[in-house]
């Protein structure tokens, strides 16, 4: 890679991770999982991300605590080494948006709690009823969109 492209990827990392941020991913962690998503293997230790975003090792560490928390990393070790490496898999967003379905399952049962508690016939029963009605609605699309997906996939891997 030549040190024009080299910049022009550092300038990525830090765009891409600014708009994760723009949608509620904390600083660190997106610039972490920027320079992970653009690693030739996808997979680097932590003093390589360290050199390569000028933060400290601490400043990783945490990042990478909250994305594995969040599934977008793991962590591994190669046989024989003693160094973590975190890897981001070519599937990650399929695997974060599976974690979201069950995320919000958790939210229509609790929902469900919340409007025994009040009353479905109240104003905060009404809200909640709402808010659980597009819950309900989101997991439904989800479900077809994971179909498409694996569809799409599926018909790409064919043609190749």
């Amino acid at each position: 890679m030549t040190q024009g492209q080299d910049v022009r990827l550092s300038q990525f990392v830090e765009d891409f991770a600014s708009t994760l941020v723009t949608a509620g991913v904390p600083r660190m962690p997106s610039r972490v999982f920027s320079a992970l998503l653009v690693s030739d293997s996808g997979r680097l230790t932590a003093a390589e991300l360290s050199e390569r975003l000028q933060v400290s090792a601490a400043a990783v560490s945490g990042a990478i605590q909250y994305l594995e928390t969040v599934h977008l990393v793991r962590r591994t070790r190669e046989p024989g080494s003693r160094r973590d490496q975190y890897v981001v898999e070519h599937d990650v967003w399929y695997r974060a948006t599976m974690d979201q379905d069950a995320l919000l399952g958790r939210w229509v049962e609790q929902l469900d709690t919340g409007m025994a508690l009040v009353g479905r016939d109240s104003e905060v029963g009404a809200r909640l009823a709402e808010t659980q009605e597009f819950f309900s609605f989101l997991r439904e699309e989800m479900t077809h969109l994971i179909e498409r997906w694996e569809q799409r996939k599926r018909l790409r891997s064919t043609a190749s």
